[in-house]
C-alpha cells in the first residue's frame, strides 16, 4: 500500500519551502484526516463497482447482479448502467434482500477532443436537474445514432430496426446502443456472439459506425460534481477503444476541475498502462477503482474479476451526497 505524502504548495514549477500557505495546510490535514491509502496492487478482496445490467447494454438482471454478487462473496457492488439511473431501485431492493451494499452509479459517454470517454460516477442525486437533462440528451442522441447504423447495416445484412428492438429488456427504459445491434446480429447468424460483432461490422472502425453526439468530459465532472458525486475515469489505458489513449495532460486538467480517480484495475489496462495510471493518482491524489466491467453473457469479463478495497469504497461513500446503501 502506498500512502499519499501531503502535498506541496508549486512555485514555478518547483515545490515551494515552508510556511506552506493557509490553504495548503488546510488541504493536508483533510487528506490526513480521511486516512485514504492508495492501494499499489489489485485487492484479492473488495467490491465490484463496474457493472451493468438489461437497463443497459447488459443481459442480466439488477436482481441477478445482487445474487451473483452476493453467491461470489464480494464486499458489495455498484450498477453502472449506460447514462441511466433506471436499475437503480430494482438494484435497491435486490441488494437488501440479499443483505449486499450497494453503491448506485452510471457510465457516462463523454468525448474529450477526438476521444470517446468514459466516466463512472456515483452517489450522486439523481434528481439534480444537471444530471437528468445530460443523461435525457445522450440517450436521445445515442438512440438516433443507432437508429441511422440499423438503415445503413441494413444494406448488407439481414437486420431491421425491430429485430434490434426484440434485444431491448426493459423497453423505454433501456439505453439502446451498439450492443443492441450486435445481439440482432447473431441472433440473425450472422455472428457467434457480441464480441465477434463488435470486431467486425459494429466495430468503431467500421463504414457503418457513427459516433454519438456526447458532452464532454469537462461537461461531464461539472454535471457529476454539481450533483454530489464522484467521477473517475473507466478504463483509460484501454486502446482499443480509441486509435490513441488520453494524455496525461488531458487527465490531469480533469483532475484540476475535480475529477475523484481513475480505473486502474481494469482487464482493458495492459500493465505498463497501469502504472502510467498508478503514477498519475500518486502526483494528483486521486482515487484507484478497480471493476470488471461486466455485462452479464454480453462480454466474457467475469463478475468480480477486478475489485475495488473497501477503503477507496468508503471515500467514495465520504465524498459522495448519497448513503451508502444496505
Amino acid at each position: 500500500m502506498i500512502r499519499y505524502p501531503p502535498k506541496a504548495k508549486a512555485t514555478g514549477g518547483k515545490p515551494a519551502s515552508a510556511p506552506r500557505t493557509e490553504k495548503a495546510a488546510k488541504r493536508v490535514t483533510m487528506e490526513s484526516m480521511t486516512g485514504y491509502v492508495m492501494p499499489a496492487m489489485p485487492p484479492a478482496t473488495g467490491w465490484d463497482i463496474h457493472c451493468h445490467t438489461v437497463f443497459s447494454d447488459g443481459t442480466e438482471t439488477p436482481t441477478t447482479l445482487a445474487e451473483q454478487s452476493k453467491a461470489l462473496r464480494l464486499c458489495g457492488v455498484a450498477i453502472s448502467d449506460h447514462d441511466t439511473t433506471a436499475g437503480w431501485g430494482e438494484a435497491e431492493a435486490a441488494a437488501r434482500q440479499v443483505g449486499l451494499p450497494l453503491l448506485r452509479g452510471t457510465e457516462i459517454t463523454a468525448t474529450d477532443e477526438d476521444l470517446s470517454v468514459h466516466m463512472l460516477g456515483y452517489q450522486y442525486d439523481p434528481a439534480n436537474a444537471h444530471i437528468v437533462n445530460l443523461f435525457e440528451t445522450t440517450r436521445a442522441a445515442r438512440l438516433r445514432r443507432t437508429q441511422r447504423m440499423v438503415e445503413l447495416l441494413s444494406r448488407d445484412y439481414p437486420i431491421t430496426w425491430q429485430s434490434v428492438l426484440d434485444q431491448v429488456k426493459e423497453g423505454g427504459k433501456t439505453t439502446i446502443g451498439r450492443p443492441h445491434i450486435a445481439d440482432a446480429l447473431v441472433s440473425a447468424g450472422v455472428y457467434e456472439n457480441r464480441s465477434q460483432a463488435f470486431a467486425d461490422a459494429v466495430n468503431s472502425a467500421s463504414k457503418y459506425y457513427i459516433p454519438t453526439p456526447s458532452p464532454t468530459t469537462h461537461e461531464v465532472v461539472a454535471a457529476v460534481k454539481e450533483a454530489g458525486g464522484v467521477v473517475i475515469i473507466a478504463h483509460a489505458g484501454d486502446l482499443s477503444r480509441n486509435p490513441r489513449l488520453m494524455t496525461d495532460t488531458q487527465i490531469e486538467a480533469l483532475a484540476d476541475e475535480g475529477l475523484d480517480g481513475l480505473e486502474v484495475w481494469h482487464r482493458g489496462n495492459p500493465p505498463e498502462q497501469r502504472e502510467r495510471l498508478l503514477d498519475i493518482c500518486r502526483r494528483r491524489h486521486l482515487l484507484v477503482t478497480g471493476g470488471s466491467d461486466w455485462h452479464g453473457k454480453g462480454k466474457p469479463n467475469r463478475l468480480g474479476e477486478n475489485l475495488t478495497d473497501e477503503a477507496t469504497v468508503a471515500e467514495i461513500v465520504r465524498r459522495g451526497v448519497l448513503p451508502l446503501y444496505r
